[in-house]
């Protein structure tokens, strides 16, 4: 069964990711993508701090996607958290 929508989390300044979660049956899937990927799907476009939810919520359908195919590539297991970086997104 393929992962669903869970919630976005928000921004992390420290991390330079935002953390969202998806569901796997009853299961919080623990998720984030850095915000270098997010600019990279977006041609490079840099954005200041406050608007990353809002990219994210533009690229959500791509990103959540990818975390849900990645989820079941590397078979992750409940309790590591998913994490999209750049190279998952390779054309």
């Amino acid at each position: 069964m393929p992962l669903l929508r869970g919630e976005v989390q928000g921004y992390n300044f420290d991390r330079m990711v935002v953390e969202f979660t998806m569901l796997d049956q009853d299961t919080v899937v623990a998720c984030a993508i850095s915000t270098a990927a997010m600019d990279d799907l977006e041609d490079g476009r840099a954005l200041k701090p406050e608007q990353r939810v809002d990219q994210f919520l533009r690229l959500r359908d791509v990103i959540e996607a990818r975390a849900a195919r990645k989820f079941v590539d590397e078979q992750i297991r409940p309790g590591r958290p998913l994490v999209l970086r750049s190279n998952d997104f390779v054309k």
